[in-house]
């Protein structure tokens, strides 16, 4: 696998408190430049982002992030607006507490409300990894292969731990036909990179594998 196939699964993401729109806008720079899968930004900077990109580079948001616990309806809701305002794709974090209490059926209609607000659009499922143990990540294989969606994340980076290779494959391993897999968090070289999609991921959520190319350009005079 060379660099170029490694960026076209990376979703270069920018999603830390009180970043601005110039840093999204050098996000997206990045992301045409490099020929990413996508760029992962906050909800409030899609629209703009979209406008901006034109088409040269998917635009990707999050919904009910970090913590998931916002209703379903919440949920449905900002998905309908992001895509309105022009994302291709939509990270939504589950109701982990849902999961735990043993609402199983209530978790997989959620998933199901936020895809049928996507429109058609590509739907990632944050399941927060580190908070779960081996058999609900599992579980939710199962669950978000049902309710429809095309993903199921590892994590949000905003939790206690992010991506391991034992949750990739595991995921990987017990993702029904169709349920791609996802890693985020904590993946921060070019090495990482190509390791987690050994592992079986199919997207890796990082801005650091981008980050590490324009360094590399950058010492080297290009």
């Amino acid at each position: 696998m060379d660099i170029k196939t490694l960026l076209s699964k990376v979703d270069h993401t920018l999603l830390t408190v009180g970043c601005t729109w110039e840093e999204i806008k050098t996000i997206c720079d990045d992301g045409i430049r490099y020929q990413v899968a996508s760029v992962c930004i906050p909800p409030c900077f899609v629209k703009k982002a979209a406008e901006y990109a034109a088409g040269r580079v998917k635009i990707c948001t999050v919904i009910g992030f970090p913590n998931g616990y916002n209703t379903a309806a919440v949920k449905a809701a900002e998905a309908a607006e992001a895509v309105s305002n022009g994302a291709d794709e939509i990270d939504m974090v589950i109701n982990v507490g849902l999961l735990k209490s043993g609402n199983v059926a209530e978790l997989e209609e959620e998933i199901r409300l936020v895809k049928n607000a996507c429109g058609g659009k590509l739907l990632k499922v944050i399941v927060e990894t580190c908070l779960l143990t081996d058999e609900e990540k599992v579980l939710m294989c199962g669950v978000v292969h049902s309710a429809g969606a095309d993903y199921i994340k590892t994590s949000t980076g905003f939790s206690s731990g992010g991506a391991t290779l034992h949750d990739v494959r595991l995921l990987s391993e017990n993702a029904p036909n169709g349920l791609k897999v996802k890693a985020a968090g904590g993946i921060s070289s070019i090495e990482d990179g190509f390791a987690f999609l050994s592992a079986g991921a199919d997207r890796l959520g990082t801005s650091r594998i981008v980050k590490a190319l324009k360094k590399s350009e950058d010492s080297n005079g290009y």
